[in-house]
C-alpha cells in the first residue's frame, strides 16, 4: 500500500476505531491491512501467511472485525 493510499485509509480507521483506552497497540494497522490484501491476492490459507506480516491470528481478528 502506497503512502498516499495509507493517508486516506488511516483517516477511516481513526474515525471507526478511536484509540483512547486500553493497552497500546503493538502491531501496525498498515501491516495488518497489507497482510489482508496479500491473502486476498494470493488466495493462500491463513496459516501460511509469511512471517514478514503479523501473526495470522491477529490478521484474522482484524479481518473479521
Amino acid at each position: 500500500m502506497s503512502d498516499e493510499e495509507w493517508e486516506i485509509v488511516e483517516k477511516i480507521f481513526e474515525e471507526l476505531e478511536p484509540y483512547t483506552t486500553g493497552r497500546p497497540r503493538s502491531s501496525d494497522l498498515r501491516e495488518i491491512l497489507n497482510a489482508i490484501f496479500y491473502l486476498n491476492k494470493t488466495g493462500c490459507p491463513w496459516r501460511y501467511l509469511p512471517n514478514d506480516f503479523p501473526s495470522y491470528k491477529l490478521v484474522n481478528y482484524y479481518y473479521n472485525k
